[in-house]
């Protein structure tokens, strides 16, 4: 009598109904062994609980629902081209005259940046004449801030002692208001502890 027991796949060797060389041993040693018996009797149960379940299919739809979940990873190349392609028609002659429409656009603006790029006097004149506007814009506004927060009269005084002032009156400014914070909160600190 063989002292050694069966393996696990041994024994799913007799559940599947094998035959060959190496199961008759296998079998001989079932016939002879108590244990190697009741644990294939154990597992025969396990298999047949299995086999009498019911079978369930899943719904037409669990791919689509399970795929939904799944978060996928798409190229910046893949989402504009499939951005592009929602806009564009399904037939092929509107597709060609579409085309057709967006060659000619990107020519004609082609054709304008690289004459606008040839002319470089124009771009020079132009970008000056934007910076000047641009720069005269800021400092309105900057007068109007100062002379909003300040006052007309302060304003005044402020252009008259020119950068200097201007700084020196920007950091008192600074200076008051975080001494207002600052005072705001301790206020309010004391006041949250008397509620306590």
């Amino acid at each position: 009598m063989n002292h050694r027991h069966l393996l696990p796949e041994e024994i799913d060797l007799l559940l599947d109904g094998e035959v060959g060389f190496g199961v008759s041993p296998l079998k001989a040693h079932v016939r002879d062994c108590a244990e190697c018996r009741a644990r294939v009797d154990q597992a025969r149960v396990v298999v047949d609980a299995i086999e009498d379940l019911p079978r369930f299919a899943p719904s037409h739809n669990f791919a689509e629902k399970l795929m939904a979940r799944v978060p996928v990873f798409v190229p910046w190349h893949v989402a504009a081209r499939d951005a592009v392609g929602q806009w564009l028609p399904r037939s092929r002659p509107a597709r060609v005259a579409v085309l057709a429409a967006a060659t000619s656009v990107a020519s004609l603006v082609t054709a304008a940046l690289l004459w606008l790029a040839t002319q470089t006097d124009v771009l020079v004149f132009a970008t000056g004449v934007a910076g000047d506007r641009l720069g005269a814009l800021v400092a309105q506004a900057g007068d109007a801030a100062i002379a909003g927060v300040f006052g007309e009269q302060a304003f005044a005084v402020l252009r008259q002692s020119g950068t200097a002032g201007i700084v020196v009156a920007s950091l008192a400014f600074v200076g008051a208001t975080a001494a207002a914070v600052a005072a705001l909160r301790a206020i309010a600190v004391a006041s949250s502890r008397r509620r306590v």
